[in-house]
């Protein structure tokens, strides 16, 4: 079944300058937030009922801001993962250091997260003004400090190509970060997205601080300074030191079926998962012949979602991918990582997408963007810089239309 869980909290104390996230700001207090998380719980067992989680492997709590639920709160919907899928190994809870309270560490730990994930995006205070972040960089190094004093494994998340950003307070964000303990450090450029305060302030203006010349000059500066240190890229944005990669994500990369639940979560299911969760929820669309692969998203807001959680009340919105498809899917996704595309992966995609495989991939090294690395073919890092013509060549080979649906 699902080898990976992912549940969406779509809440935030204030919504970030950048943020286009499916989240709003909501006061710690609201009723709506306890109503939602009982939700959560209740979809829990009824995917659990349904086996959909027997075999899961990894879970992660996304936002938003689970850490604004409180350490009752998010510690009981932790609890009720570890009910619903006892195989887990790795459950990730994503928290922002302004409401990462010792008692939520303590709730959380106790429960049985074993890693965190905190949206710390700068050590400079300036910078983390400009993005609209609550917390100060003091407040950051506290609260990362007392994570990693717990023992769960600890991530950071940072943001490069940002407004007042220099090369210096770059390097000392990571410096800052490395020397509170993290394991693991994720780096994002900035995107400006539109309908963000960003994107209302910049729109289309390109501004020099988030120049795409920058942003890889910031990326550059990042593997060096982290690999010069011990740590490891295994994605093109994430960097872990042997032994902390991120279980969870690599499941996205690498074309294994997972089960989102909340608010705009997302899941990756096969045919067979498909029509099973399709047991609970009639209103699930038949597949189209040919479908191999369904992706949903739950298009149900928070309150209608408190109001009935039952899993054949939900509104979605479907595709779904045939064979070849999801084989050219499952290359663009594998690009990501550094171990690139195993000859099994391959040899799986040749025989459903036949010779325009093997031309695109000769393209592909040809311009530098794949690397033959023993018998894997690798992305460079020029691919990486060029992310968009590497995965797009080879979602490019998805023959004809994705067919979509809702319900």
């Amino acid at each position: 079944m699902a080898k990976a869980l992912y549940l969406h909290i779509p809440f935030c104390a204030r919504k970030c300058a950048y943020c286009d996230f499916a989240s709003a700001a909501t006061r710690a207090d609201d009723p709506l937030i306890g109503a939602y998380v009982r939700a959560l719980e209740a979809q829990l067992s009824e995917a659990a009922d349904l086996g959909l989680l027997e075999g899961c492997e990894t879970a992660y709590v996304g936002g938003g801001t689970p850490s604004l639920l409180g350490g009752e709160k998010l510690g009981g919907l932790v609890s009720a993962a570890r009910a619903a899928a006892p195989g887990v190994g790795e459950l990730t809870c994503e928290a922002n250091p302004d409401s990462l309270a010792d008692e939520v560490l303590g709730a959380v730990r106790e429960a049985g997260a074993t890693r965190l994930s905190i949206g710390v995006q700068s050590l400079d205070d300036a910078e983390l003004a400009e993005l609209g972040r609550l917390h100060d960089a003091q407040t950051a190094r506290e609260r990362v400090t007392a994570a990693v004093a717990t023992g769960m494994a600890v991530s950071c998340d940072l943001m490069c190509a940002t407004p007042r950003q220099t090369d210096a307070s770059w390097a000392r964000t990571l410096e800052g970060v490395l020397s509170l303990g993290a394991g693991h450090v994720s780096v994002y450029p900035l995107q400006i997205e539109e309908g963000t305060a960003f994107g209302r302030r910049w729109g289309d203006a390109d501004p020099a601080f988030n120049d795409p010349d920058v942003q890889a000059a910031r990326m550059e500066q990042a593997q060096a300074l982290l690999e010069g240190r011990g740590f490891e890229r295994y994605e093109v944005a994430s960097y872990a030191r042997p032994g902390q990669r991120c279980r969870h994500n690599i499941a996205y990369w690498t074309g294994a079926p997972y089960l989102g639940l909340g608010t705009k979560a997302s899941s990756m299911l096969d045919l067979e998962q498909y029509l099973r969760l399709c047991n609970a929820a009639p209103q699930l669309p038949e597949p189209p012949a040919g479908g191999a692969r369904a992706r949903l998203t739950v298009e149900t807001g928070p309150r209608a979602l408190a109001a009935d959680p039952r899993l054949s009340a939900l509104s979605l919105s479907l595709e779904f991918l045939t064979a070849p498809q999801a084989a050219a899917e499952d290359l663009m996704l594998g690009a990501r990582l550094t171990d690139g595309l195993a000859p099994a992966l391959v040899s799986r995609a040749r025989a459903l997408l036949g010779p325009a495989l093997d031309d695109t991939l000769s393209d592909l090294l040809d311009r530098g963007l794949l690397a033959e690395r023993g018998d894997h073919l690798v992305p460079t890092e020029r691919g990486w810089l060029l992310g968009n013509e590497l995965y797009g060549a080879l979602w490019g080979l998805a023959p004809g239309e994705v067919t979509e649906a809702r319900c």
